[in-house]
C-alpha cells in the first residue's frame, strides 16, 4: 500500500513515516506540507492512502477531502490533535480518524480498514476499467481490453474500440484485478484470457501472442516463467 503523508508540521511527518516503517506491506509514497501540493502530486505519486492533517495553511485537510470525494483511491485517514472534527471527517468518507500522537497499534488498525475498503471497492467495480476519453469519464469492459501500457503519468488502455486513459498505476490495476490481469513487462499488463502463446525471436526476445489482435508485446525474463506456467495450465 502506497501512503502519502500530508501535514504542515515536519516533526509530525517524520513521526508518521517512522511508524509506517514498522508496518508491513506499506510504502511511503511521499511527505508533503500542504493540501495544494498533495492534490498536485496525486497523479505522479499514485497513493492508495492519504494520512491527512486537518488544520493546515492554505488548503485544509477537509477541503482536500471534499475535492477527492467519490474516488476509490486514495482513501483518507485523518491525523489530527483535535477531537471535534471527527463527525465531519466521517461525513467526508474518511476511513478512520487518528488523534496525535498516533500510536502504532491504532495506525495498524486504520491501515487494515483501508485495505478492506480498497478490496471492497475493487470487487464493487466489477470487470470494468474506468478512465477518461476526451475529458469525459467512461468505462470499458475488461473482456474488451487488449493490453494496458504505462506511459508517463497515465496508463493507456488499448481496447477493441480504441484507447482510454487511466490515472491508476499498473500496480494498482494488477492488485485490483489479480485473477484477471497478468504482467508481461514492468510497463505492460494484459487480460489473462488474451494470452494464447509465446514467440521467441532469433535475438532471444520473447513476444506474447494475444487473441483478437496482431499486437505482440514483449515479455520480460522475470515474468516469463509465470506466463509459461499459465499457458501449460490452460
Amino acid at each position: 500500500m502506497r501512503v502519502l503523508i500530508v501535514d504542515d508540521e515536519p516533526l509530525a511527518r517524520m513521526r508518521l513515516a517512522a511508524l509506517l516503517g514498522e508496518c508491513s506491506d506499506v510504502e511511503v509514497a511521499g511527505s508533503l506540507g500542504d493540501g495544494e501540493a498533495a492534490l498536485d502530486a496525486l497523479s505522479e505519486l499514485q497513493p492508495d492512502l492519504l494520512l491527512l492533517d486537518i488544520n493546515m495553511p492554505g488548503m485544509s485537510g477537509t477541503t482536500l477531502a471534499q475535492r477527492l470525494a467519490g474516488r476509490k483511491r486514495p482513501q483518507i485517514v485523518f491525523c489530527t490533535a483535535y477531537e471535534n472534527h471527527a463527525v465531519h471527517a466521517f461525513e467526508l468518507g474518511a476511513v478512520d480518524y487518528l488523534l496525535k500522537p498516533v500510536r502504532l497499534e491504532r495506525l495498524n488498525e486504520a491501515l487494515q480498514r483501508v485495505r478492506q475498503r480498497l478490496a471492497h471497492a475493487s470487487r464493487e467495480a466489477g470487470s470494468y476499467l474506468h478512465g477518461r476519453l476526451r475529458g469525459e469519464q467512461v468505462r470499458v469492459a475488461l473482456e474488451d481490453v487488449i493490453c494496458l501500457l504505462a506511459e508517463e503519468k497515465y496508463v493507456v488502455v488499448q481496447h477493441r474500440g480504441g484507447q482510454l486513459l487511466l490515472e491508476e498505476s499498473l500496480r494498482q490495476l494488477e492488485e485490483g484485478h489479480p485473477d484477471e490481469l497478468i504482467r508481461l513487462h514492468r510497463n505492460c499488463l494484459v487480460p489473462s484470457q488474451r494470452l494464447i502463446g509465446l514467440k521467441t525471436l532469433a535475438d532471444g526476445r520473447v513476444l506474447a501472442r494475444l487473441a483478437g489482435t496482431e499486437l505482440t508485446p514483449e515479455v520480460s525474463r522475470r515474468n516469463l516463467p509465470t506466463l509459461r506456467k499459465l499457458l501449460r495450465m490452460g
